[in-house]
């Protein structure tokens, strides 16, 4: 009789014997398979159990999903899968969902309709909660009144945060554009979202069974599916990894999400680790391993909008920012709406030069196109957004352009008789520091 010390074990070794089968063979074999592990795993602790469940759901649903699989399998066999998917849907839409939204507005009013639409909209089951900066832009977040719920948001005006000696031992301030203070600011947003949701879950008594954590300035050009939501493991995008892992977005399980959003907290046990000189992307991975968090990554449909400028074509360690009507996924990407400059074979030429752990991105069957950002947006960019993000979001984007302060008031006054939770400064103040009138 096979015996197998774990059920990671029993995962690592089906994982590599999976990946040698035809799907043909596998489907002959799983009976066999699902035996050896229910007897490798029977005197196993019931708390042990996550991980095979996890095991199974990826087999079935995530290595399977790309297409070169999915077009070689017979109707009726693509039928059973998507019914599965639809299946695991219907849970995810019956089961207690958070959102956790964090960052300054800058672009929010290009970005937020997507969000809306891909995300909130796909989980009406999902609370919002919104964790931001007071900035002359925070009048953009009005927009949320769109959102299906709202459970918290906090805009507060940000001061400097004390650095002490661990945060200064494992972060670094290169490739920082405000330093380590700058990687401080942004941790404080993630954990103090993580913060709201507990404040909310004890108020509310009961727990949620899955966070999305996103970004503000993250732009979506297709719905967030359910196969990106593992039992027991935490997801995150390929790419843009900087050494570590992709920190643009994070979904998982409520004890997986405690561990990935505590960005603060964590930093002096990986002080005692023996971790130095740690990116925002380093210090995300070792605070997983270190806490014995299993993670993977999925292509997922979001690009982040920039407003910054970078060398162009990129090279080795370069930032290649991708034009908005990329089909993607660009899972993380830096983009911006732009005439695209480097299309097809420049993309490879291109892409194959950088170096694949740092700022790179997939690109494969023509799913990037990429922009030349050496210089500030080009004129007209208007219209390119509007014809790559369709009618709705243009109806947003023209919206805001002429934005009246009494609008923005009257907005922010719905989304107050809404939310459970309001820590911002009164609309009054959100909307006249950014509209004149």
């Amino acid at each position: 009789m096979l015996k197998l010390k774990s059920p990671q074990k029993a995962t690592m070794q089906i994982t590599r014997w999976v990946s040698d089968l035809d799907w043909r063979l596998l489907l002959l074999i799983i009976p066999s398979l699902s035996v050896l592990v229910f007897l490798s795993l029977s005197s196993t602790p019931i708390d042990s159990f996550p991980s095979l469940r996890s095991f199974i759901f990826n087999h079935t649903l995530l290595t399977s999903n790309s297409p070169d699989f999915v077009n070689s399998l017979p109707s009726g066999v693509h039928n059973r899968r998507e019914s599965s998917v639809a299946k695991w849907k219907d849970e995810l839409l019956r089961s207690r969902m958070a959102v956790c939204l964090v960052g300054g507005a800058r672009r929010f009013e290009l970005t937020g309709p997507s969000i809306v639409e891909n995300i909130l909209q796909v989980y009406p089951n999902a609370d919002l909660f919104l964790h931001s900066p007071m900035d002359r832009n925070a009048y953009k977040f009005s927009l949320l009144k769109m959102a299906p719920r709202l459970a918290s948001v906090r805009i507060f005006n940000p001061k400097p945060l004390n650095e002490t000696e661990s945060q200064v031992r494992v972060l670094t301030a290169a490739n920082s554009p405000n330093g380590i203070q700058g990687l401080l600011q942004y941790f404080n947003l993630v954990e103090g979202c993580l913060q709201m949701i507990e404040t909310y879950q004890k108020r509310k008594n009961f727990t949620y069974d899955w966070i999305i954590r996103t970004r503000v300035d993250g732009y979506w050009n297709a719905p967030l599916g359910p196969e990106n939501f593992i039992p027991g493991q935490y997801l995150v995008p390929p790419g843009s990894d900087y050494g570590g892992l992709n920190d643009r977005l994070g979904i998982g399980d409520l004890n997986t999400s405690k561990v990935a959003l505590a960005r603060l907290s964590l930093i002096p046990k990986l002080d005692s680790a023996g971790f130095h000189q740690l990116n925002s992307e380093t210090s995300f991975k070792a605070q997983l391993t270190t806490q014995h968090v299993p993670y993977l990554t999925k292509r997922v449909p979001f690009c982040i909008v920039t407003d910054r400028r970078y060398g162009f074509p990129p090279s080795r360690f370069g930032v290649p920012v991708a034009a908005l009507s990329s089909p993607g996924p660009l899972s993380g990407a830096k983009c911006r709406p732009c005439t695209a400059a480097c299309q097809g074979r420049c993309v490879a030429g291109v892409m194959r030069s950088l170096y694949k752990g740092w700022s790179w991105t997939d690109w494969d069957n023509g799913s990037l196109e990429l922009c030349n950002a050496r210089d500030q947006w080009e004129r007209g960019w208007e219209k390119i957004f509007d014809k790559v993000a369709g009618k709705k979001s243009a109806s947003v984007r023209k919206k805001f352009a002429d934005l009246k302060k009494k609008e923005c008031v009257d907005d922010f006054n719905e989304m107050k008789k809404r939310v459970s939770n309001w820590e911002a400064p009164p609309p009054e103040e959100l909307c006249g520091l950014g509209l004149a009138v």
